[in-house]
């Protein structure tokens, strides 16, 4: 372990005191590779301790025959799965793991066992789990190696179920099927190529599966298998590029399906295909927006999807009957997920967040249009009051595209123009909703910062041709998005232009790499986590799985003009243009950004001379999920918008 507490100190109880000043430090774990790291005082942990120590519950299975939910919840180091048998019951857990267990999926005629997965130390590889519910005894069901395992689709019956896996060379995503009661009988039922496949759907007389591609955030493909011929055939046009068609249900009738698609439109529909004409409806088109995810009822006599409405999402029943839909009564706006149903049909479990509540677990009855909450998770010491609401706001940029995002205001308790973090989102298809800040509030109520979270172009929620803004040769212009950005900040009575820290994460922290070389003289410091330094070392190093996948978004690295670009544009290669310091932060494990983009990128900063700060630690992957290695984060980097923002 490499620090820099160069002050003379004693180690006790995992903190330190200094022999000069007397003051009490925090010492990073024996997981923790620190370096260039100022003394963290334990004040400033404890002063955070208000904000850290919130909950969320977020739903994972609902029981098919009492109505109990499963729940991924946290009440020591990371989250495990609890039950709840009512409305606000109690959480009883129901796995004890050192590493996050947050999926799981009831056997769903009787419920007496779960299938759940589970990684080691961030690495991805999610193996397959059986708990039996009634000895409380967990059976590792997949290879337990290098293989990526989940997807799990059950037969009606309960008797087995489909899954996919990388297993067979660690990059194809092959379909398998397996009886958890034998899965040393585990078969493949379907080979194919690339790391993009999944299965959506199985019929209920187990004759056919819904097979889906993905390609890219802007293209996906759909196919349909024969389980008794054992031949694999289009649903859609493969030779169609640029296309969304994801999700597939099978409806009441066998030769229709559900599924999700921007075919012909800005925003991704819920339509229907009939499989022998290939004829299809769009349900959705009164809605301007994304339809993100929808879930069947059991009977398949309704559907429940989620739009996203300029980052807030909204839910709707839909009658199969006649496609006709409406919202729920009597929801705040907020962001919507895990939304399943019943198996009585009438009931609709899903979790939902707001700007001043963490995700919890509601459900909706269809018949009394009540809804009901199911847990109410802590938010630590943290009143109304200590938080920051979201407001909309847009720029224009360089070419005169409309950006948006949204912003945090620093409280009304701190006069003067107010620092101002940009805190830019991964994906890049990803997109910064009007979401919970959660911990972050303590920069917005302790520290007097103001949050902006952008959408820059390649964001997702804005329609395909936006979508596709940043793709190939284009990446630099989503940078350039944040220059503007940075004008529009100069020109805000109550924002300080000359305080200004970028921090991201995935892409996100190559986005925070760029800024910091193509705006050096515009922002005061910046906190880099698991960001590409290199989009050609990036790809050579990715996870062979993803590793096509990323190709289609950022470009080719074989190919010689993209593999030039990629050294352009790279922040390796400008690091006599950084004169700000830095902040890295890196899991040893991540497969996605791997830790070398990182090592690479602190190494040449270091030998320039830079201020740059290093945080490694060897128990995660692709971002911090252990809340001791998180509540050491949140400190080095509070210490360091001390250090290099506020003063």
């Amino acid at each position: 372990m490499k620090n820099n507490f160069i002050l003379a100190s004693v180690f006790l109880l995992g903190i330190t005191v200094s022999a000069q000043t007397k003051e009490v430090l925090m010492v990073p774990n024996e997981n923790l590779i620190t370096e260039n790291i100022l003394p963290i005082p334990k004040s400033i942990s404890e002063g955070f301790k208000k904000y850290s120590e919130s909950r969320s519950a977020v739903l994972s299975a609902v029981h098919p025959v009492d109505n109990s939910i499963i729940i991924s919840t946290r009440f020591a180091s990371v989250n495990q799965l609890h039950k709840v048998a009512h409305p606000l019951g109690a959480r009883k857990q129901i796995t004890f793991f050192d590493e996050p267990v947050s999926s799981a999926s009831f056997e769903p005629t009787k419920g007496h066992y779960l299938i759940y997965s589970k990684d080691i130390g961030g690495n991805e590889f999610g193996q397959l789990f059986k708990l039996d519910l009634k000895t409380m005894t967990s059976t590792m069901l997949t290879d337990g190696g290098r293989s990526q395992n989940g997807g799990v689709r059950w037969l009606v019956d309960g008797s087995g179920f489909y899954y996919s896996s990388t297993k067979r060379n660690g990059g194809d995503r092959d379909i398998y099927f397996m009886n958890p009661d034998k899965p040393q009988n585990s078969k493949m039922i379907l080979q194919v190529k690339g790391g993009g496949w999944g299965l959506t759907d199985v019929s209920d007389d187990n004759k056919n599966l819904i097979v889906q591609e993905y390609i890219s955030a802007n293209e996906s493909h759909l196919y349909l298998y024969d389980l008794e011929s054992q031949k694999l055939s289009n649903i859609t046009d493969r030779n169609q590029k640029s296309v969304v068609q994801s999700a597939a249900k099978f409806s009441k009738n066998k030769d229709v399906i559900y599924f999700l698609t921007d075919r012909d439109n800005e925003f991704i529909r819920l339509a229907t295909m009939d499989l022998k004409s290939k004829k299809i409806d769009y349900i959705t088109s009164a809605i301007k927006w994304n339809v993100e995810n929808f879930t069947l009822s059991k009977d398949k006599s309704k559907i429940a999807f989620v739009t996203n409405e300029e980052g807030i999402n909204q839910l709707y029943i839909l009658d199969t009957d006649n496609n006709n839909y409406s919202k729920v009564p009597g929801l705040e706006n907020g962001l919507i997920s895990s939304a399943e149903f019943a198996n009585n049909n009438k009931r609709l479990f899903f979790s939902k967040s707001s700007d001043d509540s963490s995700l919890d677990v509601y459900d909706f009855n269809l018949n009394s249009k009540k809804i009901t909450r199911w847990t109410e998770s802590e938010l630590g010491e943290m009143q109304k009051e200590d938080m920051s609401s979201p407001n909309l706001i847009s720029w224009t940029s360089f070419d005169n595209q409309k950006i948006t995002g949204f912003y945090y205001p620093a409280s009304k308790k701190f006069t003067g123009k107010r620092p101002v973090i940009i805190n830019i989102h991964g994906g890049p298809e990803g997109q910064s909703m009007a979401s919970f800040l959660g911990a972050n509030n303590y920069y917005t109520n302790e520290m007097g910062i103001a949050l902006i979270f952008p959408n820059v172009r390649g964001s997702s929620g804005f329609g395909k041709s936006f979508l596709a803004s940043d793709n190939g040769f284009n990446r630099m212009n989503s940078v350039k998005d944040i220059g503007a950005l940075l004008d529009w900040i100069a020109k805000q009575q109550e924002l300080d232009k000359d305080r200004i820290l970028i921090t991201g994460g995935s892409y996100g922290g190559f986005m925070t790499l760029a800024t910091a070389y193509e705006y050096a003289d515009k922002i005061r410091a910046s906190v880099d986590i698991v960001g590409i330094s290199d989009f050609n070392t990036f790809l050579k190093n990715t996870e062979e799985y993803r590793r096509d996948l990323r190709r289609a978004e950022y470009g080719d690295e074989r190919d010689p003009k993209m593999s030039e670009f990629f050294t352009k544009i790279a922040p390796m290669n400008n690091t006599d243009k950084i004169k700000k310091p830095m902040f890295i932060i890196q899991g040893t494990n991540d497969p996605r950004v791997p830790v070398t983009e990182a090592v690479q990128m602190k190494e040449k900063l270091k030998a320039q001379g830079n201020v740059i700060w290093y945080l490694e630690a060897k128990n995660e992957g692709h971002g911090f999920r252990k809340k001791e290695n998180i509540d050491f984060q949140r400190a080095a980097t509070i210490r360091f918008i001390q250090e290099y923002l506020l003063k």
